[in-house]
């Protein structure tokens, strides 16, 4: 619907990655690497294939890997002149990469909880609704019949739940027998956050300006409470980024050509 293009997409680029130590420590988690591009680059190409392409990256470890990344984003794919006499940079020829994007990037703090990072972000925020999403996850959501069912929910907030794989391969037993092994199968039971956010900008006015709050204790769960949360499901494909073994399955998954989440 056309309404909805105009819509800004917040991702959440500013946290440390942790348990990703052998890639994050000198670039935030958002600019690991899938296939020779970010995995942002892959979250914002999905938005983008729906039609999305006004993007607000909250950043804060290491941002400036992500400012440099965009600032340069032309410059890293084009030929070039540059006139040492006077500074002055040329590019040549066409684009092999055809992005028209709107990138705001704003500093949220190092230490800033994600539902902090996005309160900061609502002054930059134009209309009355947003989507958002995290920095490190994902999927094929169809990112048009979720802003469709949260219209029809009429709440302040929509959350896309997901069936994760297992960490874990699945064993199917009979007495002391494996009668199926499945290496990490999608769960049948229980639902979790997968991000893909539909959010009213109100939602945010249960935050204070100088709380330090996560957007899932003190956001999500202030609006499941006031039964302001709206909840859209998708059964196919997620996954996240959290560990090295994450993102060795999605660089196989790239280089096989296998990619589900590869919409575009």
């Amino acid at each position: 619907m056309g309404w909805a293009k105009d819509m800004q997409v917040v991702v959440l680029c500013g946290g440390m990655g942790t348990r990703l130590r052998e890639e994050t420590e000198f670039k935030p988690k958002p600019m690991v690497e899938i296939g020779g591009r970010p995995i942002l680059w892959h979250i914002m190409k999905h938005y983008d294939a729906h039609g999305f392409q006004k993007f607000l990256l909250c950043i804060g470890y290491r941002g400036e890997v992500i400012r440099d990344y965009f600032l340069n984003y032309q410059v890293r794919s084009r030929d070039m002149e540059i006139d040492l006499a006077t500074g002055r940079v040329e590019l040549l020829g066409e684009s092999g990469d055809d992005v028209k994007w709107s990138v705001k990037l704003q500093d949220t703090g190092v230490h800033q909880l994600t539902g902090a990072r996005v309160k900061a972000a609502i002054k930059y925020i134009e209309g009355d609704t947003f989507l958002a999403t995290y920095g490190d996850g994902v999927a094929d959501v169809d990112v048009t019949a979720l802003i469709d069912h949260h219209r029809r929910a009429g709440k302040m907030a929509t959350v896309t739940a997901v069936r994760p794989s297992s960490r874990f391969g699945e064993l199917g037993l009979d007495g002391d027998i494996v009668n199926s092994f499945h290496e990490k199968p999608q769960t049948t039971e229980g639902w979790i956050n997968g991000g893909f956010f539909v959010f009213e900008k109100r939602a945010f006015d249960l935050v204070n300006d100088d709380e330090n709050v996560s957007l899932e204790s003190g956001v999500l769960e202030r609006l499941a409470d006031l039964q302001e949360l709206s909840v859209y499901r998708h059964t196919g494909f997620w996954q996240c980024m959290d560990t090295y073994r994450e993102l060795c399955l999605l660089e196989d998954m790239w280089k096989s050509g296998q990619a589900p989440w590869k919409t575009w």
